[in-house]
C-alpha cells in the first residue's frame, strides 16, 4: 500500500511502520525495537478497537507520530461524529473509505476543521483485497485502477488532504 507521509517535515517520517500486531506489548515491543529508527507508526483497525484511544497516546507519548489507518465508512453525520471523537488524540494522518462517498468525506473535513484538529484526513481508494471480481460482485464495473483513480480524484475534491491506495 502507498502511503502519503506528512507535509510537517518528510525526513522525519521517511516510513510509517506498521504496527499489525496483536496485544499492546507486541505494538510496544516493536516500538523498542524500532529505537528510534522511525518516528511514524500505523496503528490499525486491529489495534485500535482492542485497546482504543489510551494505545495511541501510550505510542505517542513514546515520541511517535500517529497514522491511524481505521478507514472510517459510515453516513456523513457518523464520521464526522467520529473525527470530532478522535480530535484530541495526537493523530497526524487519519483515514476513512472513499466508498462513502463525497458527503461524507467533506463531513470528516468540516469535523476536522471545527474542531481546530491538525489531523489529516487520508481517503482510501480501493482495498489491497478487491480485485476485478471482487470489485464487480460489489456492483462496480470498472478495473481497480480505474475505481481507484476515481475514488481519488473525488476524495480530494470533497476535501480529503491525500489519498492512500494500492499500488
Amino acid at each position: 500500500m502507498t502511503e502519503v507521509l506528512p507535509e510537517s517535515d518528510p525526513a522525519d517520517c521517511q516510513i510509517i511502520v506498521a504496527m499489525d500486531v496483536p496485544t499492546r506489548e507486541e505494538a510496544l515491543a516493536l516500538l523498542d525495537q524500532l529505537e528510534g529508527r522511525s518516528s511514524c507508526v500505523k496503528i490499525g483497525l486491529q489495534l485500535f478497537t482492542r485497546y482504543g484511544p489510551q494505545l495511541v497516546e501510550d505510542v505517542a507519548a513514546r515520541g511517535s507520530r500517529i497514522f491511524l489507518d481505521l478507514k472510517l465508512h459510515d453516513i456523513p453525520n457518523t464520521v464526522a461524529s467520529a473525527v470530532r471523537s478522535l480530535a484530541h488524540l495526537p493523530i497526524e494522518l487519519l483515514t476513512l473509505h472513499g466508498l462513502g462517498g463525497p458527503e461524507m468525506v467533506q463531513a470528516a473535513a468540516v469535523a476536522r476543521t471545527e474542531m481546530a484538529s491538525s489531523t489529516k484526513i487520508l481517503g482510501v481508494t480501493i482495498l489491497t483485497s478487491m480485485d476485478q471480481e471482487q470489485l464487480a460482485a460489489v456492483g462496480i464495473d470498472a478495473t481497480p485502477g480505474e475505481a481507484a483513480s476515481r475514488l481519488a480524484g473525488m476524495a480530494l475534491s470533497a476535501g480529503a488532504d491525500g489519498i492512500v491506495c494500492s499500488a
